[in-house]
């Protein structure tokens, strides 16, 4: 009786762990498979999306953050100066990172150089991304990707685009399913506090901006977040090493 009560307790288990991991299996397929390939022909057959004026995407194609923000100087210029405004340089993605960021985010720990998602412009990922934390808590946090423009200055100091914007929750993606953060949809408040930061350092060479850089002022990201912006880009110089003030 023992030994027939055993096994059939064990029998539930084995059924148990086999529908958790049938549903955990159905649900990374259709998140990280299905739902990014069907939205990739989605913004295919439908070039209206790719009218988005001069906006990110990501890795399956789907329009992502817009640019905001552009800074000019080469990139140990640009790593410095962004240290110096309490900016860190993200993780590389990686196993180890995503785990810790998990583990961080689940327990509020503080986690200052967390990764964040791969965006792409003009076919290639982020060269650079920064972020500055907000409190312990790694569900909250400013960050920007740049990307190298191929243009440069009279000095041959290349022209940095990027794209700012502000985490604020943690949540389920609106387009995939799939684990991401959430940004807060007035992105030029996040492009006011990063040249805000900078303006601190005394590093900040120069500020323009460039009105009417966007024509559409709002949409959604790739994670199905709404954003709106006034269509300005920010164009900041990073003062050179030898013009710093002492």
């Amino acid at each position: 009786m023992s030994s027939t009560l055993h096994a059939t307790h064990r029998t539930r288990r084995e059924r148990a762990s086999l529908a958790v991991g049938s549903l955990l299996a159905v649900y990374l397929a259709v998140a990280y498979l299905l739902l990014p390939a069907a939205w990739k022909w989605y913004v295919h057959r439908r070039p209206m999306l790719e009218d988005l004026p001069r906006i990110t995407h990501t890795s399956s194609g789907i329009p992502g953050d817009p640019l905001n923000v552009s800074l000019t100087g080469t990139a140990v210029e640009l790593k410095e100066a962004l240290h110096a405004a309490g900016w860190f340089s993200a993780d590389p993605l990686s196993l180890r990172s995503d785990v810790k960021i998990a583990e961080a985010t689940v327990l509020k720990r503080p986690y200052e150089d967390a990764p964040v998602s791969n965006l792409y412009w003009n076919g290639r990922k982020e060269d650079l991304a920064f972020e500055k934390p907000v409190g312990d808590n790694p569900r909250q946090r400013h960050h920007v990707r740049f990307w190298n423009s191929g243009l440069a200055d009279t000095d041959g100091r290349p022209v940095w685009l990027g794209s700012g914007t502000f985490d604020e929750r943690v949540g389920l993606s609106h387009t995939t399913g799939q684990i991401t953060h959430h940004i807060a949809a007035d992105i030029d408040a996040e492009r006011e506090h990063l040249f805000h930061d900078l303006e601190q350092t005394g590093r900040l060479a120069s500020l323009t901006v460039q009105t009417g850089f966007h024509t559409q002022r709002e949409g959604r990201n790739g994670g199905g977040d709404r954003w709106h912006t006034d269509g300005s880009l920010w164009r900041g110089v990073i003062r050179a090493a030898g013009d710093l003030p002492r």
